[in-house]
C-alpha cells in the first residue's frame, strides 16, 4: 500500500469552471487540473513536454489546455494536439502525451489519485449527510505549515483546545473525561465519557440543559478525520477534514462542518464559517510554530495516556510510508482518563 493509491481533492466542484485552470501539488507532484470538453474533470502533470513550461498558466480554450510559452496544445487524455510552430505539418505522436491523472467528483469535490495501479480500488471518502435534507454544510479550506499526521492529530485532539481556543472552544478546567481509543482496520475510532459543557461561548445554544453530550472522534486512513457532536434533538454536528499532503510541510485542508439545527440551520450559518474558521486559523498558527521546531530539532515526543489517539494515527501512516497494509495491524482497545 502507497500512499498514491488514495483519492485527493484538488478543488470544489464549483471552483473548476470551464475555461479555468488550476495549479496544485499533491505528494510533491505538480498538477493542472481544468475541464475537458465534456464538463469532466482533468488532471496533467503540471509540466509542458516542449520546454518544461508550467501548464497551469496557460488556458483553456474549448475544453484542451493551451501551454502559455509556444502555444502547444493539450487534450483531456494529455495528447498533444497542435503544435503552433510546425503549421499543416502537424502530426500526432504517441511520444507527445502528458502525463495523466484519474479523476473523481463525489460531494462537490474534485479528486485525483496518483497511481494508475493501486494496490487496491479504494473510493473517495463520502462526506457525512453531504447535501441530505435538513443538513447544512459550511466549507472552508486552510493550508498548514506542517505533515498530514500532525494536521490530523490536532483535528482530533481535546487537550490543545483548552489552550489554543479558550474561551472560544474549551478553557482549562482541569475536568475529568474518559475515552475508549480503539484502533482497527486502518482506522481509529473514539467515544468520549463525561463530557457535558466546556463547549465555549455558544455552549448554551448548543447544549442549554447540560445533557450529556455523544462526542466521538474518527481517524480514516489515510487522511480522514471527523469529529461529530450530539447533544439531543436537533443539536447534531460533524466536522470533517481531509488533508491533503502538497510537500513534507504543506498540507492543504479542506474542512466540511455539516449540522443540523432544525429551524436555526440557515440563521446559523454565518455564525458557523466564522466560528470554524476563527478556530482553525488558531491551529494553523500553532501547528506552523510545531513545525517550525521539528524542522530544527526533528521528531521526538514524549508521548502521555492522554495521546493515545496520535500514537494509533501514527502507527497507521508509518505502515503505508513503508509500503505495508495498517490494516493488517492488530486490533487495541485503551481506555483512558484525562484532564481538561
Amino acid at each position: 500500500m502507497q500512499f498514491t493509491d488514495f483519492w485527493y481533492i484538488v478543488a470544489l466542484s464549483n471552483q473548476l469552471r470551464a475555461n479555468t485552470v488550476l495549479a496544485r501539488t499533491v505528494l510533491g507532484e505538480w498538477l493542472a487540473i481544468f475541464r475537458g470538453a465534456d464538463g469532466k474533470a482533468v488532471a496533467l502533470r503540471d509540466k509542458c513536454l516542449h520546454r518544461s513550461s508550467r501548464l497551469s498558466t496557460g488556458k483553456v480554450c474549448h475544453g484542451a489546455l493551451q501551454c502559455p510559452y509556444h502555444g502547444w496544445v493539450y487534450d483531456r487524455n494529455g495528447k498533444v494536439i497542435a503544435v503552433p510552430a510546425e503549421g499543416d505539418d502537424f502530426q500526432p505522436s504517441q511520444q507527445r502525451q502528458a502525463k495523466r491523472y484519474i479523476t473523481k467528483e463525489q460531494d462537490g469535490y474534485v479528486y485525483v489519485r496518483l497511481a494508475d495501479t493501486p494496490s487496491e480500488d479504494f473510493e473517495p471518502f463520502s462526506m457525512p449527510h453531504y447535501g441530505e435534507s435538513g443538513w447544512e454544510t459550511v466549507r472552508v479550506i486552510n493550508r498548514f505549515a506542517n505533515n498530514v499526521t500532525n494536521c490530523a492529530e490536532n483535528f482530533i485532539d481535546i487537550p490543545h483546545t483548552a489552550f489554543v481556543h479558550p474561551g472560544v472552544f474549551r478553557k482549562s478546567r482541569q475536568q475529568k473525561l474518559e475515552m475508549t481509543v480503539e484502533r482497527t482496520n486502518g482506522a481509529v475510532l473514539v467515544e468520549y465519557r463525561n463530557e457535558t459543557s466546556n463547549l465555549g461561548w455558544y455552549s448554551r445554544f448548543l447544549n442549554r440543559k447540560g445533557d450529556e453530550i455523544k462526542h466521538s472522534d474518527r481517524f480514516y486512513l489515510p487522511n480522514i478525520t471527523s469529529v461529530e457532536y450530539q447533544m439531543g434533538y436537533n443539536r447534531h454536528l460533524f466536522i470533517t477534514s481531509q488533508s491533503i499532503p502538497e510537500t513534507d510541510n504543506s498540507t492543504l485542508v479542506y474542512t466540511d462542518v455539516t449540522y443540523n439545527y432544525g429551524i436555526w440551520n440557515k440563521l446559523a450559518r454565518p455564525f458557523v464559517w466564522w466560528t470554524a474558521q476563527h478556530i482553525i486559523r488558531q491551529d494553523v498558527e500553532i501547528l506552523g510554530i510545531q513545525g517550525e521546531a521539528i524542522a530544527k530539532y526533528g521528531t521526538h515526543f514524549s508521548n502521555t495516556p492522554a495521546d493515545t489517539i496520535h500514537v494509533f494515527v501514527e502507527s497507521i501512516r508509518t505502515a503505508i510510508s513503508r509500503g505495508e497494509d495498517p490494516r493488517l495491524l492488530p486490533n487495541q482497545s485503551v481506555k483512558v482518563t484525562f484532564w481538561v
